[in-house]
């Protein structure tokens, strides 16, 4: 598992160091990343008392299927827990993240944010670079 860092710390390490693996982001769970997975816990992650499953459609706007498709896939890794309830007589559904499961969602939005310091870093960089530098060989496009 990646080192935590501060949010907005500097990685330490410049884009130009040549270590392997630099931006690899081994901290991007793949569970995670999918936009919908993403959207529900971003979703979750805000409402920490849970969602009801219909205001959870309407949040990140997904049918039904895909929904509790996501929701499964979420649940099976242990970041989404599922408490059944009734309003009334009509059966509810409420979601809401595991304890494991808003550490582990923090965790991949701090790796999100350094992928986002390296870029920016890296965009600046570029800007100021005298690309006149280049050999001969090398042109745009």
């Amino acid at each position: 598992m990646p080192r935590r860092t501060k949010r907005n710390e500097p990685s330490g390490d410049s884009p130009s160091s040549g270590r392997a693996g630099r931006f690899s982001y081994q901290g991007l769970e793949r569970v995670m990343h999918e936009k919908a997975r993403l959207g529900i816990l971003a979703s979750l992650a805000a409402n920490v008392d849970g969602v009801l499953f219909n205001d959870l459609k309407q949040l990140c706007s997904l049918t039904d299927g895909n929904l509790s498709r996501h929701l499964g896939v979420l649940s099976e890794a242990g970041l989404v827990e599922i408490w059944k309830g009734s309003s009334g007589s009509r059966p509810q559904t409420m979601y809401r993240l595991t304890d494991t499961g808003r550490e582990r969602f923090a965790e991949y939005i701090d790796v999100l944010e350094k992928v986002v310091a390296d870029a920016r870093l890296q965009s600046q960089t570029d800007a100021e670079l005298d690309r006149s530098g280049l050999p001969g060989r090398w042109s745009p496009g």
